[in-house]
């Protein structure tokens, strides 16, 4: 697991991006990178977002870029690819040099390749998957330290992504403590359902009795009774 700076977004990662994703929902944020996924088994991210913007290449060629020096530690590499899967940003080399610098991971709106390297060292990559093709002469990078678009979401430099097994998120770093206050309160009830279930009522039962049905929606702080 990486290195986290932020008591915050250690906190909120310890949750799991899935109650994390119901507390966004309470609160009307837009926060699930859809389609992305975690491709090195065991690895979770927790940081700031370092953002690099994609675009096809024109008539002088292109070039995936050499940012990677400027990335602080502790800090995760966000590339948006448009989505594209026929052309990576991300292999070997990037991996082992983000790794030796203590960067937090990489998302990318894409593919990466080389995966082997990041599962040889446990480096936490998020993507739409892997495959072999270079995105050099296909792609060309644009934006350094802009907003990014990631599974549907607009990523801001400095936004906290975490993930996990079970995806991606990205949160405004300045709505952190109100998101894990949420988050919390949801783990909360959901610790309780399952105490109800083990003395012996139904998990209807126990579902009604702490307003599980609503946990995630904008009301559910009048639909809970604990």
């Amino acid at each position: 697991m990486t290195t986290l700076a932020n008591p915050l977004a250690a906190a909120l990662l310890a949750l799991g991006t899935s109650t994390v994703s119901d507390a966004l929902d309470r609160i009307g944020i837009p926060g699930q990178c859809a389609g992305i996924a975690g491709l090195v088994p065991g690895r979770t991210i927790a940081g700031p977002a370092f953002t690099v913007r994609y675009g096809p290449n024109g008539l002088s060629g292109g070039t995936v870029g050499d940012y990677i020096d400027d990335v602080p530690p502790g800090h995760v590499v966000v590339l948006d690819n448009r989505g594209r899967t026929d052309a990576t940003v991300w292999g070997d080399i990037l991996t082992t040099v983000a790794s030796s610098r203590g960067v937090g991971g990489t998302v990318i709106d894409g593919v990466c390749r080389d995966l082997d390297r990041s599962l040889e060292i446990g480096y936490p990559i998020f993507a739409r998957g892997n495959w072999m093709r270079t995105g050099k002469d296909r792609v060309r990078a644009e934006e350094i330290g802009g907003p990014v678009g990631i599974g549907g979401i607009r990523v801001h430099p400095g936004d906290i992504l975490i993930g996990d097994r079970d995806g991606v998120l990205s949160l405004p770093a300045d709505r952190l403590a109100e998101i894990h206050d949420v988050a919390a309160g949801i783990a909360a009830a959901e610790d309780v359902i399952r105490a109800h279930v083990a003395e012996g009522l139904t998990l209807r039962e126990a579902r009604a009795r702490t307003g599980y049905h609503h946990l995630q929606t904008p009301d559910a702080a009048q639909e809970r009774d604990l």
